[in-house]
């Protein structure tokens, strides 16, 4: 695909039978169905890009007889909605990907992890995951999902700390290693994908994993569902291909008159109006976890950068001296240089600030506030300074 194009794709939504898919996949060896999730280049659409097949791999490989998949729903990422979507429209296939991920790495059961926002899902789901074991019944194959509901926690949805949480304890990153394919969920080796990831899975199942790998770039295979928001005529959710650069982006949903590109939520990355044509949506070039935030002329990119600022410092679990100590100074760097109490050279230190929090964090909440920052500072400064 060229960089240039915008191809919107129906592979999220699309209607199709579960049992069916389930039934023909549970008839193959394991590996095969590890193998053809690796064939099709999909990465973990969280944000971070992981090969999925791998992740399943490294699990399958532990020799621990008690295994665990966990689907981590808990979308706490600023401007990201899709998978509250996803759960609603088409909630048995994210459970299908969760079966077929059980059966691929040795797990017996499943967990949902809940975004405590979206509480309204839960008899829903309760009603589908209900209807989904009596399929599994039928079809001999046994495997459990349980849900678990949030309390509000960005830090929940960092992966260690989200299964502290389902083990009743405070939402906590834990170190690493090991990681969670040796050592996850209450102690055993664990899968952890999200909504969308999963639901990929099953649709590479159902049709090939040639039919996805046509779709993207080399390095960003398949398509991804965005939430778009913000000033455009055109807000909500798109399944799009992967690969487009931010200027076709925004000739599609911006209003006419888009300064900047707020690409993977608080923790993204802020695209100038200017790096719109070279700019790739896609692990090539700014990756994202699926929200979209168009800016125009109208806004202060100063107040977009001291609301997330503002959310860091809020949401940081105060574990670790890099993020508890480094969201608040950047706040009252950009305040201070804003009322004119520091210098604009200040911008600067806070810039090496936001570098040292990337290296020295314990997650990636810490990891990721300099990408917004620094985005924001090196191409919008005059918006800070005056």
């Amino acid at each position: 695909m060229k960089s240039g194009a915008l191809k919107r794709v129906d592979l999220i939504f699309e209607k199709c039978n579960v049992k069916s898919i389930l039934e023909k996949s549970l008839q193959k060896k394991p590996e095969d169905i590890i193998q053809a999730v690796l064939d099709s280049g999909l990465r973990g659409r969280g944000g971070a890009g992981f090969p999925t097949g791998l992740k399943w791999r490294f699990t399958a490989a532990e020799k621990n007889p008690e295994k665990y998949i966990v689907c981590n729903a808990d979308e706490g990422e600023p401007g990201t909605f899709k998978d509250r979507q996803i759960l609603d429209e088409v909630p048995r296939k994210v459970f299908g990907g969760m079966a077929l991920a059980g059966y691929a790495i040795g797990a017996k059961e499943g967990y949902i992890y809940l975004r405590g926002e979206y509480k309204f899902l839960v008899p829903k789901l309760e009603e589908e995951l209900e209807i989904f074991h009596s399929i599994l019944k039928e079809l001999k194959h046994k495997f459990k999902i349980h849900l678990r509901l949030g309390s509000g926690a960005y830090i929940c949805g960092e992966e260690s700390a989200l299964f502290e949480s389902i083990e009743g304890r405070r939402g906590e990153p834990r170190n690493k290693p090991p990681y969670p394919t040796v050592a996850g969920l209450f102690g055993k080796p664990t899968t952890i994908n999200n909504v969308e990831t999963l639901v990929y899975t099953v649709m590479i199942c159902e049709h090939g994993a040639e039919h996805f790998k046509a779709l993207g770039t080399t390095d960003s295979r398949g398509s991804k569902v965005f939430s778009i928001s913000g000033d455009t005529p055109k807000p909500g959710i798109y399944e799009l291909e992967l690969g487009m650069t931010v200027e076709r982006f925004v000739e599609e949903f911006g209003d006419g008159d888009t300064k900047a590109v707020q690409v993977g939520g608080a923790s993204g990355f802020c695209v100038p109006r200017k790096k719109f044509r070279e700019t790739i949506i896609g692990f090539e070039g700014v990756p994202t976890g699926g929200s979209m935030k168009l800016f125009n002329s109208s806004r202060s990119m100063y107040n977009v950068l001291h609301n997330y600022l503002d959310f860091f410092a809020e949401e940081s679990c105060g574990q670790c001296t890099p993020c508890r100590v480094g969201c608040q100074q950047l706040l009252l760097g950009v305040e201070a240089v804003k009322r004119g109490d520091k210098h604009s050279k200040y911008l600067d230190e806070l810039i090496k600030l936001a570098g040292t929090m990337k290296v020295a964090s314990k997650c990636g909440l810490g990891q990721s506030v300099g990408n917004a920052f620094k985005s924001i500072v090196e191409n919008f400064r005059e918006e800070i300074i005056y």
